[in-house]
This record gives C-alpha cells, sequence and structure tokens, in this order.
C-alpha cells in the first residue's frame, strides 16, 4: 500500500479577495492569437526553429535551447507564425501563431508510449511538455539526461482567486494515473502527490499521496518539498502541477498532445468571473473582449494571480505560463485617497492591526499600488509568519542582495523559488521586490557555479 503523509501548516495567510469565479461549465473561446514566450521558460537559451510565414502544426517545435537542443517549446495550435518578435539587443521576446480556423488540433507525430525511463524522457521533450516542469534548486527547466531524488506534483493551487484543479480532473483519475506511471520511470525515488483534504484525487495511484492543510502557500510544491522532503545541496528534485500531469497522461493515455486550458477569469473588475477553456499563450483580447467592467478608472490585467502574476496588456498580451487565470483588478493610479497610505478607511485591506481592515472579514476589492515608498530593510520578522520553511527569510534576502554564494547556501536558497517568497513581498513593511532579488541571485548563482 502506498505511503500517505499529511501535513498541517500553521504559518501562511489567505489573501480574501472578492471576484473569484464559481466553479461551472467553462465557456469556450478558441484564440485569434497564441504566442510562446522564452522568458517562461527559466534556464532556456532560446534558438528560433520557425520563421515568419511558417505553417506549423500542434507540437512542431518553435524554439529549442541553445545548450541542450533535445529541449523544445512547441506550438499549442496548428496555424501560421505571424511573427518573430525581437527587443533589444535582438533578444526573442515572443513567437505569434495565428491559428488554422479549419483545423486548429491538426498535431505532429511523436513517439509511442513509453516503456523505460530512455523512451519517456524522448516522449516528454519530442511533446514539448519536458519544458512545463520544473527543477529545485534555480527553479529552471530541468536539463535532460538527469535523474531526480522525487518528483513532486502539487494538485491545488492556493493562491488568492486560484482555480478548482479538482473539479475539471475529478473524472480523469485513469490518465492521471498513467502520467504519474510515466513519471516513475524518471526517478529512482518516489513520485509525491500534494493534494488537499477530502480532495477526489487522492485516488491517484503510484504515488505517496500528501494531504496538506493550511493556508496560502500550502498549493507551492515547494513549500511541499520543504515538508515532506527538503533539497539539500546536491540534490535535484522536480515539480509540476496538476494540469501539466493531466496533459502527460493524455499523452501517454491517447497519444494527443492537449494544449487546452482551463482559465478562470477572476477581480473585482470582472463583470462576471467565470471560467474559460482556451489554448496555452492565448491571446489576452480574446479572453477579456466584454469581460471587463466598463466604468471610467484604470485596469490592471495580469496573467495569473495578483502576487506572482505578469501585468499584461488587454490589448495586445498573451497568457503566461503556468497559465492558470486571469486577473483584473483597479490600477489605482487615478486614486485620491484621504490621507493616502495612513488611510483609516475600512475599504482598505491590511495585515497590519492598525487599519480597521485588518478586523473585517469581508473580501476587499485591492487596487496595484504599493501604498507607501520603498525603504531601508526592517528587519521585524514578518517574513517568517508567512512562510512555512524552516529556512531564515530575512538573512537569506539580505545574502541574495549581498551575492554572498557561501551564506545564500547556508541559508536554504536551494529550497526556495520566487513563488515561495511571494507573501513575503505582499506583507514586507520595507516594500522591497523579494521576487525579483531571489530571482535575480538564483540566476546569478546558477551561472557562477555551472
Amino acid at each position: 500500500m502506498v505511503m500517505a503523509i499529511s501535513i498541517n501548516l500553521r504559518k501562511g495567510l489567505d489573501i480574501n479577495i472578492r471576484g473569484a469565479a464559481t466553479v461551472s461549465q467553462p465557456l469556450t473561446r478558441m484564440p485569434a492569437r497564441c504566442a510562446v514566450i522564452p522568458d517562461d521558460y527559466p534556464g532556456i537559451t532560446p534558438k528560433v526553429d520557425v520563421k515568419e510565414g511558417d505553417h506549423v502544426l500542434a507540437g512542431t517545435p518553435l524554439i529549442h535551447d541553445k545548450q541542450f537542443p533535445d529541449i523544445r517549446i512547441v506550438s499549442p495550435v496548428a496555424g501560421t507564425v505571424e511573427a518573430v518578435v525581437r527587443g533589444e539587443r535582438r533578444k526573442l521576446e515572443r513567437i505569434v501563431i495565428v491559428p488554422d480556423s479549419k483545423n486548429p488540433e491538426e498535431a505532429a507525430a511523436l513517439p509511442s508510449a513509453p516503456s523505460d525511463r530512455t523512451t519517456a524522457q524522448r516522449l516528454l521533450l519530442d511533446s514539448g511538455l519536458w519544458a512545463q516542469m520544473r527543477q529545485r534548486p534555480y527553479g529552471i527547466v530541468p536539463p535532460p539526461g538527469t535523474a531526480p531524488r522525487d518528483i513532486f506534483v502539487t494538485t491545488f493551487d492556493s493562491a488568492p482567486l486560484a482555480p478548482d484543479w479538482s473539479a475539471f480532473a475529478a473524472d480523469k483519475i485513469a490518465e492521471l494515473n498513467a502520467g504519474v506511471s510515466l513519471l516513475r520511470h524518471l526517478t529512482d525515488g518516489d513520485v509525491y502527490v500534494g493534494v488537499r483534504p477530502g480532495s477526489p484525487l487522492a485516488a491517484i495511484e503510484g504515488a505517496k499521496i500528501v494531504t496538506v492543510n493550511g493556508p496560502h502557500p500550502a498549493g507551492n510544491a515547494g513549500i511541499q518539498i520543504a515538508n515532506v522532503k527538503p533539497v539539500n545541496k546536491g540534490d535535484i528534485v522536480w515539480t509540476l502541477d496538476l494540469p501539466t500531469l493531466l496533459r502527460i497522461g493524455m499523452l501517454v493515455s491517447h497519444g494527443k498532445l492537449c494544449s487546452d486550458v482551463v482559465v478562470p477569469l477572476t477581480g473585482c473588475e470582472v463583470t462576471e468571473p467565470k471560467y474559460v477553456l482556451t489554448k496555452i499563450g492565448a491571446d489576452m483580447a480574446t479572453l477579456v473582449k466584454g469581460e471587463i467592467n466598463d466604468d471610467t478608472i484604470h485596469h490592471r490585467v495580469i496573467s495569473g494571480n495578483v502576487l506572482t502574476g505578469i501585468p499584461v496588456s488587454s490589448a495586445d498580451g498573451f497568457l503566461h505560463y503556468p497559465y492558470t487565470q486571469v486577473t483584473v483588478i483597479a490600477e489605482g493610479d487615478d486614486v485620491a485617497d484621504f490621507l493616502g497610505w495612513a488611510s483609516l478607511s475600512p475599504q482598505k485591506m491590511s495585515v497590519s492591526r492598525s487599519f480597521p481592515g485588518h478586523f473585517l472579514k469581508k473580501a476587499f476589492c485591492p487596487d496595484a499600488r504599493i501604498l507607501g515608498g520603498r525603504r531601508a530593510m526592517i528587519m521585524s520578522g514578518v517574513y517568517d509568519k508567512v512562510l512555512p520553511m524552516d529556512i531564515m527569510p530575512e538573512y537569506l534576502i539580505k545574502a541574495c542582495i549581498a551575492r554572498d554564494l557561501d551564506r545564500m547556501e547556508q541559508l536554504g536558497i536551494y529550497e526556495i523559488v520566487p513563488e515561495d517568497i511571494a507573501l513575503c513581498e505582499y506583507v514586507d513593511p520595507s516594500k522591497l521586490e523579494l521576487q525579483k532579488i531571489l530571482s535575480d541571485a538564483l540566476e546569478y548563482m546558477f551561472k557562477e557555479l555551472n
């Protein structure tokens, strides 16, 4: 019998924001354009495999990695390459595909179902699904040819307004089992699957089920790793989410590369929050058309959640990896509050007991303002209250700023990635960009040590 593990997290914070999408039959929206964005795949040095005007099939390689050419990022749909967009110093920013309106599902041929580690790796590499996994340390796309100590799959997202994945995957246990079976070829260790108490996904077979109870960031794979089997120096652990596991299972079970995503449109500025069925990398204009409040305020459209998401344009932006949700909130640059950040309005959301909103048990409508200027780092211990990991985050951040590699190692940088420290950034009285600081430090460390 496969062992079950239970975790109860006390540290963390659930941010109560209005605008959650109610689970229902998703509305299908075929995007007018799809984009592959290399920055969504850390650790990749992209080399372009197509040119403008080329016709591609779903699964056709658009980009490969310069160092590891077997790592490919593929087209989510069949269609025509509309643009290969480059920025400063010819940096590749995105490749845009216009789907074939008659047959967007037409797919390239893929290898047969795997029977061992070599064929399992080949299937994931050729399908492009390899690039949707991540490696600890560094939070990068795993280099091929290596075997991780363990593989962790998180089946739920605990971020603000996050989607309920289990509602759309509970009837696909057979495919999920097939995905776990493939993952077991890739490691000599264990496959761990993190679930919420009472989740139907606890029925997944072939893995160690980890039941996780507690507030955000309970759904982060890194938090689950830290509380089950931490990453030490020299260890390699791979992580992925439930949609990626389901895509792997669909590929193994049906020989089909699935690029569908169910994305909730959420946030206070969405007219009617709902789930939308679309494609990986869908254009934001299609997703939010007619869905944003027609008012006079400025809006911020976020690909992702309010803590870790990427602000995009509603006119020419795209859905970024990991393609989990779209959040629309007020920008706040056209608002003038009496007393500014010190306003005692009960409408102001805060974790500080100095503000009335801290004591109100209601859903808030925040905007994108920082509410206070950046200042010297305050060693207040506030990070420890929201980070359920056995590290000292304040000292780790100071080591990251100083680029002290030895101290970074000693303080646990191998365990953590920017999403794990997003709540620390939210509660930080110093208004530091903690996720960027950690991301830059991980990139620096990877270059120095590899």
